[in-house]
């Protein structure tokens, strides 16, 4: 009888799981409506006298996105405004919704890759995560790693589309 070969393992493939570049850290939203007059005008005086009162030390350990759910016409100084109470509490954020800061986040993990890791190798970008991967996230790798890797695919090893295969 013959030996069982699991060929997969022992493949040259490279798989590329974008859920371990997932940040486990809760996200919290810090929305400037409730800092509106009427839910329509910014007012700096009351504005700056409130964010005083925060308690901003709530936010660590957190990923703060900063938004504005009103219809209004906020400057951009007051959402950098709270960027400098989370930045002195040692707080990451972006200001934009919680889709701004899904991408800023695999950014930043993203462009830690060295694409010459992948130089002459198939590569597979995982498709299923139990976590939430933007589709951003998918075609930044792609474009990082294509000028680099001999061939890439999408799924799963045993189950994949072929995407790219590099000119010989």
């Amino acid at each position: 009888m013959s030996e069982i070969v699991n060929r997969v393992a022992s493949s040259p493939i490279i798989t590329i799981d974008l859920e371990t570049f997932y940040r486990l850290e809760e996200r919290v939203g810090f929305d400037l409506k409730e800092f509106l007059f009427q839910e329509l005008v910014l007012r700096e005086k009351e504005f700056r006298a409130d964010l005083n009162k925060i308690d901003w030390d709530q936010y660590k350990g957190k990923l703060v996105a900063i938004f504005c759910s009103a219809d209004a016409i906020v400057p951009n100084w007051a959402f950098m405004l709270v960027g400098t109470y989370l930045s002195k509490a040692g707080v990451e954020f972006v200001i934009g919704g919680m889709d701004d800061l899904e991408q800023y986040l695999f950014e930043k993990a993203i462009s830690q890759v060295n694409p010459r890791d992948y130089e002459n190798r198939p590569v597979v970008i995982k498709g299923c995560s139990k976590y939430p991967v933007p589709l951003y996230a998918y075609g930044r790798i792609q474009s990082i790693i294509q000028p680099y890797a001999k061939s890439i695919m999408y799924g799963e090893p045993c189950s994949t589309v072929p995407l790219y295969k590099a000119p010989k």
